[in-house]
């Protein structure tokens, strides 16, 4: 694997990955099926080829969902904790990791929204919303 600059891992510790961003596409999804399984209004995904990542410890606590209509969507998570993990695509080709379950800076920022057609209705930016460092006051 080339140099690797970015680690992550499960909310448990359980499976840890080690991927190298440069290059990579950094995007929000907003499909349907990324919104249901991360249970968010869109998926944080940085897609690197596959020589790009691997699995540094815990790849047997990784298991993964292949939805039989969609070519390019799967979910994996942690058999332990449930956590999101990094999935590879069906042709072996891509890896598409979860960029909430990453450890360090990748060193990127998702660059465009994707199927932004199917947004959820209730979505507003960061930025329109008050902001605090821990819990709001009561």
């Amino acid at each position: 694997m080339p140099e690797t600059r970015a680690r992550g891992s499960c909310l448990c510790g359980s499976a840890v990955y080690a991927v190298d961003p440069a290059g990579g596409n950094f995007q929000y999804c907003h499909c349907s099926r990324c919104r249901k399984t991360g249970g968010a209004a869109h998926a944080a995904n940085l897609i690197v080829p596959a020589g790009q990542f691997s699995w540094v410890e815990g790849e047997q606590h990784v298991c993964q969902y292949e939805h039989s209509s969609a070519t390019r969507y799967c979910n994996a998570f942690c058999s332990i904790c449930g956590s999101k993990l990094p999935w590879r695509s069906r042709d072996g080709k891509w890896m598409i990791v979860t960029a909430g379950t990453l450890d360090d800076d990748p060193g990127l920022c998702p660059a465009r929204n994707i199927f932004w057609g199917d947004h959820a209705p209730w979505l507003r930016s960061p930025d329109e919303l008050p902001k605090f460092d821990d819990y709001p006051p009561r």
